[in-house]
């Protein structure tokens, strides 16, 4: 998930681990230790955009990493607090620190190696990647441990907001589920004969779901409010996979193929053909020229292929979230 939200959920398992030993001074640890999987990013500069891409989330991410880092972590932790925390609670703690960044990484969309070396990606898709229902409570309730010295509050303000948050979490699942068992009805009572579904809930919300059906020949998009009484409309896109006929042995072009695990689009524009990664949806609903989330430009160089992602307007996130924003208004008030 977003930075704010590992740091308060690296905070809160800090505050559970060594709250008493250390009071406010947990947070600090927490909030330092929960950032150190994400630095991947920065060592992904030191490779090609579509190397980096892959490499997020992958080793960093894994329990074989926390096992190993938790060990030299936990003994400069150890070191910096003697006679406060014993060896093992430090250890212990950075290795739960780092453990619940990656398992609350598990439920977005796009998942976690936390099998590292297994190419396995852990991704439930129940929580988008950035959601304030869920992280405004925890800053709420860390806020009020911050503030009490009397361990029995700080312990009761902690427990109380684990409680909210998973919940929070609990519903996510809940009404996946059903959003998935609409979505088979749907292609049902339609005569759509599918062969994978992807459901994954959009900014911010669990109300409102993007839905991918794949086909033998097509990806079928479409939304759904867990509040919708109409009927599910599909609107397909053409994999048009005879474009990448040029491109089958490229390392490049196989490597977006395995990121997107088999949900994208080829498509021939005035740009040259662009890869179009669909399991984050549209950025741009424009029947003649669709504008995917993540999008590639493929080019080919005396080195061979190459791509680059296309950039993304703010004009256009702007705009897809002041219609998701009327969309769910609509599904409420219908």
């Amino acid at each position: 998930m977003d930075s704010l939200t590992q740091i308060a959920v690296g905070i809160a398992t800090a505050e559970l681990c060594l709250g008493k030993q250390l009071k406010n001074k947990a947070f600090l640890y927490g909030a330092v230790i929960a950032t150190l999987p994400d630095l991947d990013i920065y060592l992904g500069k030191l490779f090609d955009p579509i190397t980096a891409i892959a490499m997020h989330r992958s080793f960093s991410h894994s329990i074989l990493f926390f096992l190993l880092a938790s060990v030299p972590i936990g003994a400069i932790m150890f070191k910096l607090e003697k006679g406060h925390v014993k060896l093992f609670q430090a250890i212990n703690a950075s290795f739960f620190i780092l453990f619940t960044h990656s398992l609350l990484d598990a439920f977005t969309t796009w998942g976690t190696q936390i099998f590292w070396p297994l190419p396995y990606r852990a991704a439930i898709k129940s929580i988008f990647v950035v959601d304030f229902f869920y992280t405004i409570p925890w800053l709420i309730f860390l806020f009020l441990v911050y503030k009490n010295s009397n361990p029995i509050k700080r312990a009761k303000w902690l427990k109380i907001g684990f409680v909210i948050t998973s919940c929070y979490l609990l519903l996510g699942i809940v009404l996946k589920i059903y959003v998935t068992q609409q979505v088979k009805n749907a292609l049902h009572g339609q005569n759509i004969t599918y062969t994978k579904i992807i459901v994954k809930p959009t900014f911010s919300n669990v109300v409102l779901w993007n839905i991918n059906v794949m086909t033998n020949d097509a990806f079928l998009l479409s939304d759904f409010s867990v509040f919708d009484a109409q009927p599910m409309p599909f609107k397909s896109y053409d994999r048009n996979l005879y474009l990448a006929e040029p491109y089958q042995m490229q390392p490049v072009y196989n490597q977006l193929v395995n990121i997107s695990e088999g949900w994208f689009t080829l498509q021939q524009t005035e740009q040259g053909i662009l890869f179009n990664d669909l399991r984050f949806g549209l950025l741009k609903d424009d029947a003649t020229k669709p504008q995917f989330a993540f999008s590639y430009k493929l080019m080919e160089s005396e080195s061979g292929l190459t791509a680059e992602e296309l950039p993304k307007d703010n004009r256009d996130g702007k705009a897809l979230l002041q219609n998701l924003y009327n969309r769910i208004f609509t599904s409420v008030t219908q």
